[in-house]
């Protein structure tokens, strides 16, 4: 038995965020990232039209990218203290995964973090306070999924958080607020969503309700990802659609270990971040190669090539033909191919992970994304040995052969 879950009401295209002021409530917290929402107008906006449905307003702001355990209690504090009936998350996928969280502990200040880290063992949300997302960026899509991404800064882990309870009642998908972007960040978070499409489609818990949305944001995403990148403001309109299409995908059919490999080497190193949608671009690469050993997801990822045109006779070279085309893409979005070429900031120059630090720590990176929550549905389970072999190809750009 399967399940499809998506948020209550989802509203979409350009003005949509007006639809707040139709939110029926008394008190509403608004949890922000670092002041792009403040400095385009968005927030003034939001908060003005939460205002007119008669609500009261408090904000928590600042939430930092790749959001920590620390924020997420202290954000728990501030709605244990104002008591809001809806928790509005706006922006990229930090702040909202971080609500996401944070409402967690509002409803259930006794539980600990520890206890969430188990897949779909939530307790029952809704007791308190409904949740909005309003994105901005065009990637995560976590407006529409049951995932929330936090770190441990102490154990410098990101930890996948999922359960269909933290599944937003209310989606806003405003293309509006993703035309501020800049290009940096167009692309990480564009083949991020790539990567979710990919995923989703391939996962073992791909099914009938899944696969079509996965296959149409693959197929606008490839249309529109490189154009967005360059100014393309039509394009970016249709990559904040596309996001939302594959994020309804994978949330359902869940990911794979492209996911797992960025979360665990994401926080890993002493020089800085990996960013997530960076990370995803130069493993999937890789990672296709080592799941397409499986029939079954060799013949989805050619039907992937298939459906986006790409040239082959035969399973084998329309695989190749999907590899040779995201690096392509990576390669036009100014993306590294591998961790070597990784520098501060996800452009490519003076390695950020020095190859010492990498090999020191690569067991336990190995050992922490195998125990990853998105191992589960990928079409091979890789052993320790594996995933190393993985990751030092997604290190030095080499062929994955085993």
């Amino acid at each position: 038995m399967g399940r499809f879950t998506l948020p209550r009401d989802l509203y979409h295209g350009k003005g949509a965020l007006e639809n707040l002021k139709n939110l029926p409530g008394k008190k509403a917290m608004v949890v922000v990232g670092g002041g792009s929402m403040r400095r385009f107008g968005f927030l003034d906006k939001a908060v003005g039209y939460l205002k007119e449905a008669g609500m009261e307003v408090q904000l928590f702001e600042n939430v930092e990218p790749d959001p920590s355990v620390e924020t997420v209690m202290k954000g728990a504090k501030a709605m244990q203290e104002f008591k809001p009936d809806w928790i509005v998350a706006m922006g990229g996928g930090s702040p909202i995964d971080a609500a996401k969280a944070m409402w967690v502990f509002y409803e259930y200040p006794e539980t600990s973090f520890e206890a969430l880290i188990t897949p779909f063992s939530f307790p029952t949300l809704r007791t308190k306070a409904h949740f909005c997302a309003v994105s901005s960026t065009s990637g995560t899509a976590t407006e529409v999924t049951a995932f929330s991404v936090i770190t441990d800064y102490h154990k410098g882990i990101k930890y996948p958080l999922a359960d269909f309870n933290i599944t937003p009642d209310v989606a806003i998908v405003d293309p509006e607020l993703a035309e501020t972007m800049p290009a940096k960040l167009t692309a990480h978070t564009g083949m991020d969503a790539m990567t979710h499409a990919i995923e989703a489609y391939v996962s073992t818990l791909n099914c009938d309700y899944t696969d079509p949305l996965a296959l149409h944001a693959i197929e606008m995403i490839h249309d529109n990802l490189v154009a967005s990148f360059n100014g393309d403001m039509a394009a970016r309109d249709k990559m904040h659609d596309a996001q939302c299409l594959a994020g309804m995908a994978f949330s359902n059919a869940l990911l794979g270990i492209v996911h797992s490999m960025a979360h665990k080497t994401g926080a890993a190193y002493e020089n800085g971040h990996i960013i997530h949608g960076a990370a995803n671009a130069m493993y999937l690469p890789k990672v296709i190669r080592y799941n397409a050993k499986d029939p079954v997801a060799a013949k989805r990822y050619a039907k992937i090539a298939s459906f986006i045109n790409l040239k082959g006779e035969t399973t084998e070279e329309l695989v190749d033909a999907l590899i040779n085309e995201l690096r392509a893409m990576n390669k036009a979005l100014k993306i590294p191919m591998c961790i070597k070429e990784y520098a501060v900031g996800g452009v490519i120059g003076e390695p950020m992970v020095h190859e010492e630090e990498f090999l020191a720590k690569l067991p336990e990176v190995a050992k922490n994304a195998i125990a990853d929550a998105c191992t589960g549905s990928n079409p091979r389970q890789p052993n320790q040995e594996e995933m190393e072999k993985l990751l030092k190809c997604c290190y030095y750009d080499t062929e994955v052969d085993f």
